[in-house]
């Protein structure tokens, strides 16, 4: 029964870190455990990818990210949602950055 549970607890991380699987010496930013976390189980890497997403620039991203923790209530911190930010536009987008981002 132990390796049982030890085997569906690896697949469970693998199907929520599977940079981590890809890649043992990768270290999650904080962005992406927050987003690992708490988003990933709706907001596969689909939604980045759609002909009508809603994120197309740097501030447009950062809304976003601020209205999902929001909607979750989440209570992310200014710090949280732009490592969030900064992980979906270093990840998905690749948008250019405002002034001191």
């Amino acid at each position: 029964m132990t390796s049982f549970r030890s085997g569906m607890l690896f697949a469970a991380s693998a199907l929520l870190c599977p940079v981590a699987l890809a890649d043992p010496t990768h270290s999650p930013s904080r962005g992406e455990l927050l987003y690992s976390t708490h988003c990933i189980a709706c907001h596969t890497t689909q939604v980045h990818w759609r002909d009508k997403k809603q994120a197309t620039n740097w501030d447009a991203l950062e809304k976003q990210v601020r209205r999902w923790q929001a909607a979750g209530m989440l209570q992310w911190n200014e710090d949280d949602i732009n490592e969030v930010t900064r992980h979906l536009n270093d990840s998905y987008y690749h948008f250019t950055r405002g002034v001191g981002r």
